[in-house]
C-alpha cells in the first residue's frame, strides 16, 4: 500500500552540495488511482554516471599497481577516507537548514590500484573511524565488493568495482538521527518518496497506480513505497509530461520536485 502524508511548505531546493529538505507531518490524505496515463518517452535515472569520468592510469601507475609497489595512504583533510593516489573524487552531502549533520554523505572515486589493495585500505581506515563491518549480504569477489557497515551515526555501505584499470569506490553513510529530526526516516522495510511543487501551477505525480496532485507552492507530501522499480510521471499544465523510472530500496528516501519553471528536477537521493 502507498501511504501519502501531508508536509510543511516546500522551500526552493539548494542544488550541488546543499539541498532543501521538507519537514513532514503525519496526517494522511487520499490519493486517486489512475490507470489511463499517457505514455511519453521514458528516461531512466542513472547512478553510475560518476564512474564514466574515470581516467585510465598511466603505464607507470599500471605497473606499480600490478607489482604491488604502491602503498595506499589516506588523502589529508577529507571528510570520507580515500587514497591520496585517487584519479577522481566526487563528494556529495544532503543537508537541511537547522540540522548541522548531513542526512547522507557519499564518496565516489577512482583509484589506480588493485581491488584487494583498495579493500584492505578501506577496512583499515573505516575501522579507525569506528565503522563495524557487518556480515549480512557481504560480497567479496575478484572484480567487485559490497560490504555493509554500522557506523557511529547510522548504516553505511562500501562498494568496489573495476573500470578502465581503476578500482571504483562508492562509499555511503546515512545519519539516522538527522533523518529522524528532518522527519524523512522511512518506515521499516519501506522506502520514502517526498513530492513537492514549488512551481506556479498545479503539479500531478502518477506512481504505483496512484495520482497525487499538489497545488502551486503547496506543502510537500511523502509516500511510503515497498522496495522496487517504479515508473512515474510528472505533469504540469503547459509543459510536456515527464516520465522516468526510479528504483528504491528499503531504507531509502528520495525527493521528486517540480521547479519554479514547471520542469521536473532529477530525482534526489535524500537518505
Amino acid at each position: 500500500m502507498t501511504t501519502v502524508r501531508r508536509g510543511t511548505k516546500a522551500p526552493a531546493r539548494w542544488r550541488l552540495f546543499v539541498c532543501g529538505i521538507f519537514l513532514l507531518a503525519s496526517s494522511p490524505i487520499a490519493a486517486k488511482a489512475d490507470d489511463a496515463l499517457p505514455k511519453p518517452q521514458v528516461a531512466e535515472f542513472d547512478e553510475t554516471r560518476p564512474y564514466r569520468s574515470c581516467m585510465a592510469p598511466s603505464p607507470l601507475a599500471r605497473v606499480m599497481a600490478w607489482i604491488g609497489w604502491q602503498k595506499l595512504t589516506p588523502a589529508p583533510d577529507v571528510d570520507m577516507p580515500v587514497p591520496k593516489q585517487y584519479s577522481l573524487r566526487i563528494v556529495n552531502r544532503t543537508v537541511m537548514p537547522g540540522i548541522e549533520a548531513p542526512l547522507r554523505r557519499t564518496l565516489d572515486a577512482c583509484v589506480p590500484a588493485k581491488l584487494n589493495d583498495v579493500l584492505a585500505f578501506y577496512r583499515t581506515e573505516l575501522g579507525k573511524l569506528g565503522w563495524q563491518e557487518q556480515g549480512d549480504g557481504a560480497v567479496v569477489a575478484a572484480d567487485r565488493v559490497q560490504l555493509a557497515f554500522a557506523s557511529p551515526v547510522g548504516p553505511a555501505t562500501l562498494k568496489l568495482g573495476r573500470k578502465d584499470d581503476n578500482t571504483t569506490v562508492s562509499l555511503l553513510q546515512r545519519n539516522q538521527g538527522a533523518a529522524t529530526k528532518a522527519n524523512i526516516m522511512p518506515e521499516p522495510g519501506q522506502a520514502k518518496l517526498v513530492f513537492s511543487n514549488i512551481g506556479e501551477k498545479e503539479a500531478v505525480l502518477a506512481i504505483n497506480k496512484q495520482t497525487i496532485k499538489r497545488a502551486a507552492d503547496a506543502n510537500a507530501v511523502s509516500l511510503d513505497l515497498p522496495p522496487g522499480r517504479y515508473s512515474y510521471e510528472l505533469s504540469v499544465p503547459g509543459h510536456p509530461a515527464q516520465a522516468n523510472i526510479l528504483t528504491v530500496a528499503a531504507g531509502d528516501a528520495w525527493e521528486l520536485t517540480v521547479g519554479r519553471d514547471g520542469a521536473a528536477w532529477s530525482p534526489l537521493h535524500l537518505y
